[in-house]
């Protein structure tokens, strides 16, 4: 036993003494070890990048989700900003953290000079617009919906709660859910939550290809191409590359897109 130590003692003496007099490690094989460069920047996917991540505009019609959503993290850092327009076209993304508060979006309602028409939503549970919007925030926020788009496509499909087309307030029904034109009056909710939450989930069909957190209320959610519309300004569908869309009237998100920014005081 005492012989095998000192045999390899000795083994070990040679191998240091050659790697001493060659200035490189002595391998078995006599050959140079390989030298690698090793990237250890960190991505937004929070791991070693080295592949060439220029966006690629050659497809037309090509969805890219925004970096800030598609870093599994991205809430931990605690300096993040949830940027709606941080994606590759600068479109406003609807999947997000919502970015107004409770307060802008009564101000702007309340900035219309219309009647709220609490007698009715009162029924369903939103007595002053304060509650509607409450109602609004909590649900878009449960599907990881940006409140804002909810809030104001809401105001755009009932002309600020005014109503006036085939659908009426006593319905729930805040986004024209259903309604194909001619009389037909679309789906019916059997309060204002319900209503809003069928709302955001048909948002969530569009935006994303995610499962919903809450039981499903909207009736047609299966009926949309999932993933289709992953930004506001290709809800309509003459501005939609895919082919489809929320709405058939034109500039549909542009109008969207221009009571955002009054909202944002952009």
């Amino acid at each position: 036993m005492i012989r095998n130590k000192k045999a390899i003692l000795f083994c070990s003496q040679i191998i240091l003494t050659g790697a001493l007099l060659t200035g490189a490690p002595c391998l078995a094989s006599g050959s140079e070890p390989e030298l690698t460069s090793v990237d250890t920047t960190e991505s937004v996917f929070g791991s070693a990048d080295t592949e060439n991540t220029e966006p690629d505009h050659s497809g037309e019609g090509q969805i890219h989700k925004p970096e800030s959503l598609e870093a599994p993290d991205y809430t931990s850092d605690p300096d993040f900003v949830d940027d709606s327009t941080d994606n590759t076209y600068g479109y406003y993304t609807i999947m997000g953290e919502t970015t107004v508060s409770l307060a802008q979006m009564t101000s702007q309602y309340e900035e219309r000079g219309v009647e709220y028409p609490a007698a009715t939503l009162k029924e369903g549970g939103a007595s002053t617009i304060d509650e509607f919007c409450t109602i609004i925030l909590e649900e878009a926020n449960a599907e990881g919906v940006r409140g804002e788009v909810v809030y104001e496509q809401a105001m755009l499909e009932t002309g600020w709660l005014q109503y006036g087309g085939d659908s009426g307030a006593s319905q729930f029904n805040f986004a024209g859910i259903g309604t194909t034109g001619g009389g037909v009056a679309g789906v019916s909710y059997p309060d204002v939550r319900t209503g809003i939450r069928a709302q955001v989930q048909h948002l969530k069909a569009y935006a994303c290809e995610e499962a919903l957190n809450q039981d499903c209320v909207d009736t047609r959610f299966d009926l949309v191409a999932r993933g289709s519309a992953p930004y506001v300004e290709w809800l309509g569908q003459q501005e939609n590359p895919n082919g489809g869309g929320w709405a058939a009237g034109s500039d549909y998100g542009e109008k969207l897109r221009k009571l955002l920014a009054q909202l944002k005081a952009e």
